[in-house]
């Protein structure tokens, strides 16, 4: 654990790294997003597409840090999934031409490949020649792909594409002052949605297993105009014998008001990756079409209704589905006053250890996971958190786990300790842990240590339980913490 640890911390240390502020009170970051697809080589002449996505802060000159995922688009290993922390340095050659050349590391697997990946963990070093267009850029990338403790090693040629975006925060020396917020702050979402629902159909490929399973995620979207917008969204199995399962696609759609602005209805169509669990969808890919009717509870909450049709056209997956979302807003970009709220946000990279967990085959053994964290505060010791783990060194690789939950921090004890505690629930699977239909609780206490006005160090311990099945373990945590300040209209 505590070699990815390092690695991490490493991250985090160049991420707390800061620009001066404008005079408007924000601190304005070079930001990217980033994707690539690339053609590794399996043993016994197998191949996989693998695709990748990754946002990107810049710490220092020409050195970016951030979260990334990888997973399988085609081949036969749909359900594929790997996400960790990438560091990349950019720098420009001459005219439009650019290089730039990173690491990736990080943990997971599944679909079928748990021999090939061994404990999870994952390598991938890369550089890349990219032209410039302006906004964004385009071209080949050069790459390995390693698993150490698993049979993965592909050397390879792929396509890679990024395009540049802007991280505002507020500087903690304005934090007391109103903002007048002009354009988005953080990452630039205007809403998040938790979700819960079901795919009803064809979902499995073996006969005499259930043709329902049970769904909970959450999907991130941005409006691009008052009638359109454009997402991500994640969910995983929790019910209905497919533990393991997850999904991640984009997503674009529209919407009308309805009712003086009391309601709203639209549609949306999205397309990823998704497996695992047994659920057939044969080398990855994954679409999505529906519609959907919202009621605003209140200016910032509410709750709508969705149904409509999932299929992939490698696999057997033809299901229809049905979702509740509640929704929190975290902009408004459409009101023209400039006046704002200050809300607080955090940002985790780190590692748990599972002590005790329990397989599948009966055996107990110990799993370390990879753990990216992201809490918005709703008070001021209150938050709301969003969580993915995912399996890099222990027995077997290709566990996953998404949580969301509500969280407290008290500070004031000393000026730079503070003591927290957490609960969560979501779905986990894979790797041959035993969490029967997905469906967990993961409770946990932590203190933290605050370095500078940006940089904390994590330390907890919880637990890790399946709803319905042998998991039952003991967790320790290490994770190195970015605290930052948005507004929102």
């Amino acid at each position: 654990m505590f070699r990815y640890f390092w690695f991490v911390m490493l991250a985090g240390m160049l991420l707390g790294q800061t620009a001066a502020a404008e005079p408007d009170g924000f601190i304005h970051r070079p930001a990217l997003i980033r994707g690539s697809f690339e053609q590794l080589a399996l043993p016994a002449n197998e191949s996989m597409g693998m695709l990748g996505v990754n946002y990107l802060l810049e710490t220092l000159p020409h050195l970016y840090v951030g979260g990334a995922a990888y997973g399988a688009l085609t081949g036969q290993r749909g359900g594929f999934f790997t996400v960790g922390t990438e560091v990349a340095w950019h720098q420009k050659l001459f005219q439009q031409w650019e290089w730039q050349a990173g690491l990736y590391a990080g943990g997971g697997g599944g679909g079928g490949a748990t021999a090939l990946v061994g404990g999870g963990l994952m390598l991938r070093p890369h550089v890349d020649l990219m032209w410039d267009f302006g906004a964004y850029r385009a071209g080949l990338s050069a790459s390995s792909v390693s698993f150490p403790s698993g049979q993965i090693s592909s050397n390879q040629l792929g396509l890679v594409f990024s395009a540049d975006t802007e991280f505002l925060q507020l500087d903690p020396l304005h934090l007391g002052e109103p903002p007048m917020v002009r354009q988005r702050s953080g990452v630039g979402f205007d809403r998040v949605h938790a979700v819960a629902g079901i795919y009803q159909g064809q979902v499995f490929a073996r006969s005499g297993t259930g043709n329902t399973i049970g769904l909970v995620g959450f999907r991130m979207e941005q409006m691009r105009s008052a009638y359109s917008f454009w997402g991500i969204e994640a969910a995983g199995a929790a019910s209905g014998g497919a533990a393991g399962y997850a999904e991640f696609l984009g997503t674009v759609g529209v919407e009308a008001p309805m009712l003086e602005e009391r309601a709203a209805i639209g549609a949306r169509v999205a397309a990823g990756m998704g497996g695992g669990g047994a659920v057939s969808v044969g080398g990855g890919q994954l679409y999505k079409l529906g519609g959907y009717a919202t009621v605003n509870l209140s200016r910032d909450t509410h709750l709508s209704l969705e149904g409509g049709y999932a299929a992939a056209p490698d696999g057997q997956l033809r299901a229809r589905y049905a979702v509740t979302n509640l929704t929190m807003d975290l902009d408004h970009p459409d009101d023209p006053s400039g006046d704002a709220q200050i809300n607080r946000y955090e940002g985790l990279l780190g590692a748990n250890r599972y002590a005790a967990t329990a397989h599948k085959d009966g055996s107990v053994s110990v799993m370390d996971v990879v753990a990216l964290k992201v809490n918005r505060y709703i008070g001021d010791t209150i938050y709301l958190s969003g969580q993915a783990h995912s399996a890099f060194q222990g027995k077997e690789g290709g566990y996953s786990a998404g949580l969301f939950g509500v969280g407290m921090r008290f500070s004031g004890w000393f000026d730079r300790v503070a003591l927290g505690a957490e609960m969560l629930l979501g779905a986990a699977g894979g790797g041959g842990v035993e969490s029967s239909g997905g469906a967990i609780v993961a409770p946990n206490a932590y203190l933290d240590w605050q370095l500078d006005d940006w940089f904390t160090l994590r330390l907890g311990s919880g637990r890790i339980k399946s709803l319905g099945g042998a998991l039952d373990s003991q967790s320790v945590n290490v994770a190195i913490k970015f605290s930052y300040a948005a507004a929102s209209r």
